[in-house]
């Protein structure tokens, strides 16, 4: 099992190389894609050009590969060098649109692999672990134990750890788990859902996030649940964002960061300036 301290230098460190790797593998796939368009495209214009026209250019007894030799020649002098300049720019095209396809499925691959290393953790070794900043405990989502009924301020607070957990470097949140890791389960808060099991859950934290951050951003919450003691357990797992995360709160869009144990927000200037580090 990871510490915090593994977690921080795993995740900073990709953070610290994923702008230079995509700078070199885009680089990299069109400068590929240009040579390919100068020594296989153009020969290959070449080829289809010959075969149509070979009557009219009088070279019926000339071999193709002649004609593709004297031809790729003179691709090379100064008056045709425009011509090989397009199909270097038609191919470094096709190779940038490889690299950007390639960049897609290595984000993609990482987030798969982001979600195995989290999941390898199972939730009784969390609790164990007590909260950090990575790790958060709430005992509900909608049922107040201190006042015994629904109080539907504590989506907000459910949200604010979201957004906190996903403008820094991701984390995990136990939903059904006090603040000492006793086990409380799920059942009160099922109570209040019209959907009275753990989809139902499922779908109050998705319609949180939809209202109160953006509906673009479930993609980045994942819930695991699981039977603790008799007692269900929702593990929200948020995966961190590049760009800055926002929480609405009314006609106000505020910003969070996880800092230690807890969640800290920040005003404009700070999330500015967080936002440009981040």
């Amino acid at each position: 099992m990871k510490s915090d301290g593994e977690r921080d230098v795993i995740r900073s460190g990709a953070e610290l190389r994923l702008p230079a790797e995509k700078f070199r593998t885009l680089a990299l796939h069109t400068l590929v894609g240009a040579v390919i368009g100068v020594l296989v495209l153009h020969p290959m214009s070449k080829i289809v050009y010959w075969f149509e026209f070979k009557h009219d250019l009088g070279a019926v007894g000339e071999s193709l590969w002649s004609f593709l030799a004297s031809r790729f020649e003179s691709a090379f002098i100064l008056e045709m060098m425009p011509m090989s300049l397009i199909f270097s720019a038609m191919g470094g095209c096709v190779g940038l649109a490889f690299g950007l396809y390639h960049l897609a499925l290595v984000k993609q691959q990482r987030r798969v692999h982001y979600l195995e290393r989290e999941l390898a953790e199972d939730i009784p070794a969390l609790i164990r672990l007590g909260e950090g900043e990575h790790l958060e405990f709430k005992s509900s989502v909608r049922w107040d134990f201190r006042q015994d009924k629904i109080n539907k301020v504590l989506e907000l607070v459910i949200a604010k750890t979201l957004v906190g957990f996903m403008n820094h470097q991701g984390g995990n949140l136990l939903i059904g788990v006090a603040d000492d890791g006793e086990v409380l389960g799920l059942e009160n808060d099922y109570k209040t859902l019209k959907s009275k099991d753990r989809d139902g859950f499922a779908l109050c934290i998705t319609d949180i996030v939809i209202n109160r951050i953006g509906a673009d951003m479930c993609v980045f919450v994942h819930c695991v649940f699981d039977d603790i003691g008799g007692n269900d357990v929702c593990r929200v797992i948020v995966e961190s964002v590049l760009e800055p995360v926002y929480l609405r709160d009314g006609s106000h869009s505020k910003y969070f960061l996880r800092a230690g144990n807890g969640m800290r927000e920040l005003d404009a200037r700070e999330a500015i300036a967080h936002a440009a580090r981040h």
